[in-house]
């Protein structure tokens, strides 16, 4: 389970992306990028956020640190915004904190600072969870003290967005491809298979199980054929498990 904390004050909101994150300090004296439950994203994206973030971290990228929020609306009535106020409100309970690392920049000249092996393991990386949203439009990758960070996953498992009408078929997102043409570093990456035989070999399915178990129980909302937190977190499992076992989704990035 995330590491749980209680937002303090609203410090300002952050306008770059759609859902309107915002910055808010807790009560473990941290500083947080937040993202609500109330935004019109939904909460899969926050569920996108989490599980990618923990197969990163387990493929050896870095990621900044998540928490829980848990959020008072009565932190509304100080803010002036009225769609901040409404947000807040819409929010009550836990959100996503995404640890704020002061002073990072935005990845803008990748052949100074990115590896070509790095770049293959990202590329890989993304491919496996088919994550459309990393390309020089948004590369969501900053350069903190000389190392890069990954950020902003709600973008991947775009899978669960059909889960609407119930749990579908495994293989179906298992052999789906994926596009590198856009990929902000597919002019970057080499080696990708040697990036394939060692994320492979830090991926099993006790990994993707505990990265769900991270996922708080309020955002894993029931469908059809999954009706408990605990079976949608299992269904998780089994797609990432698929997708894991073929490399019917490889050879669109094999081509970078």
């Amino acid at each position: 389970m995330l590491r749980r904390v209680t937002a303090t004050r609203y410090v300002t909101p952050l306008r770059e992306g759609g859902s309107l994150p915002g910055l808010m300090e807790a009560d473990d004296l941290g500083t947080y990028v937040v993202k609500f439950v109330g935004a019109g994203q939904g909460r899969k994206t926050l569920v996108a956020e989490v599980i990618c973030a923990g197969l990163a971290r387990a493929a050896g990228l870095r990621v900044p640190e998540l928490v829980a929020v848990d959020l008072d609306p009565a932190l509304a009535a100080g803010e002036p915004d009225q769609e901040v106020q409404d947000l807040l409100r819409a929010s009550a309970g836990l959100n996503l904190g995404v640890d704020f690392l002061p002073g990072a920049l935005d990845l803008d000249r990748p052949a100074t600072v990115v590896d070509s092996d790095w770049a293959a393991r990202l590329l890989w990386f993304d491919a496996f969870v088919g994550n459309v949203d990393r390309s020089w439009r948004n590369p969501n990758l900053l350069l903190w003290h000389g190392d890069l960070w990954v950020i902003d996953h709600g973008a991947s498992l775009y899978f669960h967005h059909g889960w609407s009408g119930g749990i579908t078929d495994p293989a179906r997102f298992a052999h789906q491809s994926w596009d590198v043409d856009d990929h902000v570093l597919r002019a970057h990456a080499g080696g990708l298979a040697r990036a394939d035989e060692e994320i492979t070999a830090l991926l099993d399915e006790q990994v993707f199980a505990d990265v769900l178990a991270d996922v708080p129980d309020p955002w894993l909302e029931p469908v059809p054929g999954a009706d408990t937190p605990d079976a949608l977190r299992e269904a998780y499992v089994s797609f990432l498990v698929e997708r894991l076992s073929t490399r019917q989704w490889l050879p669109a990035a094999e081509a970078a």
